[in-house]
């Protein structure tokens, strides 16, 4: 017999950095990174490494996560940077 699980879905955080010719791909909530040719092909290529990382994760490990993710605040900081 095959259950039906449902799934939450939990949004993550992607920093996209160009590096050369290629673009790195970052989940700083996972410290999850990768890379691609193309801003897309990072992000797609980010999106994996991220399901497999969770696919990883112990069952208790997923709860934090979610915990986490629920009080998450995301925040761009601008730093004044000499020139």
């Amino acid at each position: 017999m095959v259950r039906n699980r449902i799934m939450k879905v939990c949004g993550f955080s992607a920093v996209v950095i160009p590096e050369g010719k290629l673009y790195s791909s970052w989940c700083p909530e996972l410290d999850v990174a990768s890379q691609g040719d193309t801003i897309e092909e990072a992000l797609a290529n980010l999106k994996e490494a991220v399901e497999l990382h969770i696919e990883c994760l112990t069952p208790s490990e997923l709860r934090e996560i979610k915990e986490r993710q629920s009080t998450r605040i995301l925040a761009t900081l601008e730093i004044p940077i000499p020139q």
